[in-house]
């Protein structure tokens, strides 16, 4: 018995007539009475017979009917889970993103995921870059936010923006309410808190540096911008780290324009040969949304 029969024969079974089941499955009773027809020239027995102008279930039917309503229920519930992954409505995200996106602009991406897609699961998780990477290889997320324009072996990179650098202060410090952008001369007294330069952030602000005829000599290194917070709250110097994070909700602390030629990429990575899901697809959407309208 075929998928559409089997639910034409439940549905007749369910209704106790031709007319409701019609009603119950949108069609004419025609059609139905057709198919019917069919699927008993199929089974080579009948399911139903009239009596008096209505249709009557024969032994037979009575039979099968307990499995074949279990098969259509399973089968009803296929098309649901179907549905709703096309929808968005079902699934799971798996992604990832490294510390400036996931505390700027994962948050504001999954507000309007959310909102648009509530039954969906979010696993959303924070990592270096080469953790990043290798989460994506082994399958531990299908999505990864990072500051890099680098090419990855196995990986699909799309740039979805830019970011420029700070200079984080103490908000007593007197740069603080300067105006104008602070380069490396204005701060060649301080001691300085960035990046160490096998990072990318640390490559880039040194050859600044160099092109200024000035030296990049970070006091205390740091891999993750987040960390020179703490460090500058507790007045151990200046840090120049990345404009993403919303260094405006931390208190004791300004945050300078530093060196506006000077940029990271905003990068989405995904596997080169996996495809996203439905709901993975959905996220990505969010996430250049966002990006869109926060990052230039």
């Amino acid at each position: 018995m075929r998928a559409r029969q089997l639910e034409v024969f439940c549905a007749i079974m369910r209704e106790g007539s031709l007319t409701g089941a019609a009603q119950a499955l949108n069609t004419s009773q025609p059609a139905l009475s057709q198919l019917l027809r069919h699927a008993e020239d199929e089974l080579g027995f009948a399911l139903f017979k009239r009596v008096k102008g209505r249709l009557v279930p024969t032994p037979d039917a009575h039979e099968i009917y307990p499995e074949a309503d279990r098969l259509f229920q399973g089968l009803a519930a296929l098309r649901r889970r179907t549905h709703d992954l096309k929808a968005g409505r079902r699934g799971l995200v798996r992604m990832a993103a490294s510390v400036p996106p996931a505390m700027s602009v994962v948050p504001q991406a999954l507000t309007l995921f959310r909102a648009q897609h509530p039954e969906i699961i979010v696993r959303s998780q924070i990592a270096p870059l080469d953790t990043l990477t290798s989460m994506l290889l082994h399958g531990d997320a299908n999505l990864a936010l990072c500051m890099s324009g680098e090419r990855f072996a196995g990986l699909h990179s799309e740039r979805l923006g830019q970011v420029g650098f700070v200079c984080l202060m103490p908000d007593i410090h007197p740069l603080a309410s300067t105006e104008g952008p602070i380069g490396f001369m204005d701060i060649q007294d301080e001691a300085l808190i960035a990046y160490r330069q096998a990072t990318l952030p640390g490559r880039l602000l040194a050859q600044k540096a160099q092109r200024e005829n000035t030296h990049y000599l970070p006091e205390i290194e740091i891999d993750m911008s987040i960390s020179a917070l703490a460090f500058v709250q507790a007045g151990l110097g200046l840090a120049v780290v990345d404009a993403l994070l919303p260094w405006k909700s931390f208190s004791g602390v300004k945050a300078r324009p530093f060196a506006p030629d000077l940029v990271l990429p905003m990068s989405l990575l995904t596997h080169a040969e996996r495809e996203l899901s439905v709901a993975e697809g959905l996220m990505r959407d969010s996430l250049r949304q966002t990006c869109a309208q926060t990052i230039p």
